[in-house]
């Protein structure tokens, strides 16, 4: 197994990484609302069309709504919407909460996303709520795409990362479940690893212990 010495700062993806994700579930419940070649825009890891757009704050939440609705062959709520798209966002299992806790008592937290204003509003701010708790009581700091107006798997984003947080690429490690995304940091420098959705995050408790 890889060494991974001297990290400082830890790098989380959220979709896939953190919180379960059912595109498939997204999908069909968009179908529901009169729009029934949804899936050409969507995917796990980058969306394409407005709802890119959306990602990349390009669009307001209002906006998003209506062209939603622009698709659409029945007239369509705020809230229809709402809870269509937010069904790609599930769950998010205690145990990589767990992990995440302990390790940002010994290291500095943050997140970075593509997601936009509903998911993260509603979709993160629901799971987090049950633990009675906030996004912020988790990550040291949040890179939100469609507050940064950029996405991954483009350098800037990285980039604006790396200098706002006055860090160096090798003293960081990236978890995303993007191949994309990965090599985008890979080429920057940053220590990263692909994470399968399905796997716990428990390894990186001995992975960072072997270098203390």
């Amino acid at each position: 197994m890889k060494q991974y010495n001297n990290i400082s700062t830890l790098i989380f993806d959220f979709g896939g990484v953190i919180i379960n994700l059912d595109l498939p579930a997204c999908i069909q419940k968009i179908n529901t609302l009169g729009i029934p070649d949804v899936v050409k825009y969507l995917s796990n890891y980058g969306q394409a069309g407005f709802f890119l757009k959306f990602e990349k704050g390009e669009i307001s939440t209002n906006e998003f709504r209506n062209e939603i609705r622009k698709l659409s062959t029945k007239t369509l709520t705020d809230t229809q919407i709402d809870d269509a798209w937010c069904e790609f966002l599930q769950d998010i299992p205690q145990h990589k909460l767990d992990v995440i806790e302990k390790l940002k008592s010994e290291y500095r937290v943050i997140l970075l996303s593509n997601t936009n204003p509903l998911h993260i509003e509603q979709s993160a701010t629901r799971e987090f709520a049950k633990r009675g708790k906030k996004i912020d009581d988790y990550f040291d700091e949040c890179y939100l795409s469609y507050k940064m107006k950029m996405t991954k798997p483009d350098r800037e984003i990285f980039d604006t990362l790396l200098k706002k947080e006055n860090v160096k690429p090798e003293d960081c490690l990236f978890l995303d479940d993007g191949p994309k995304n990965i090599n985008s940091a890979k080429a920057l420098g940053i220590n990263s690893i692909l994470i399968n959705p399905a796997e716990k995050l428990d390894f990186l408790l001995e992975l960072l212990n072997k270098n203390n």
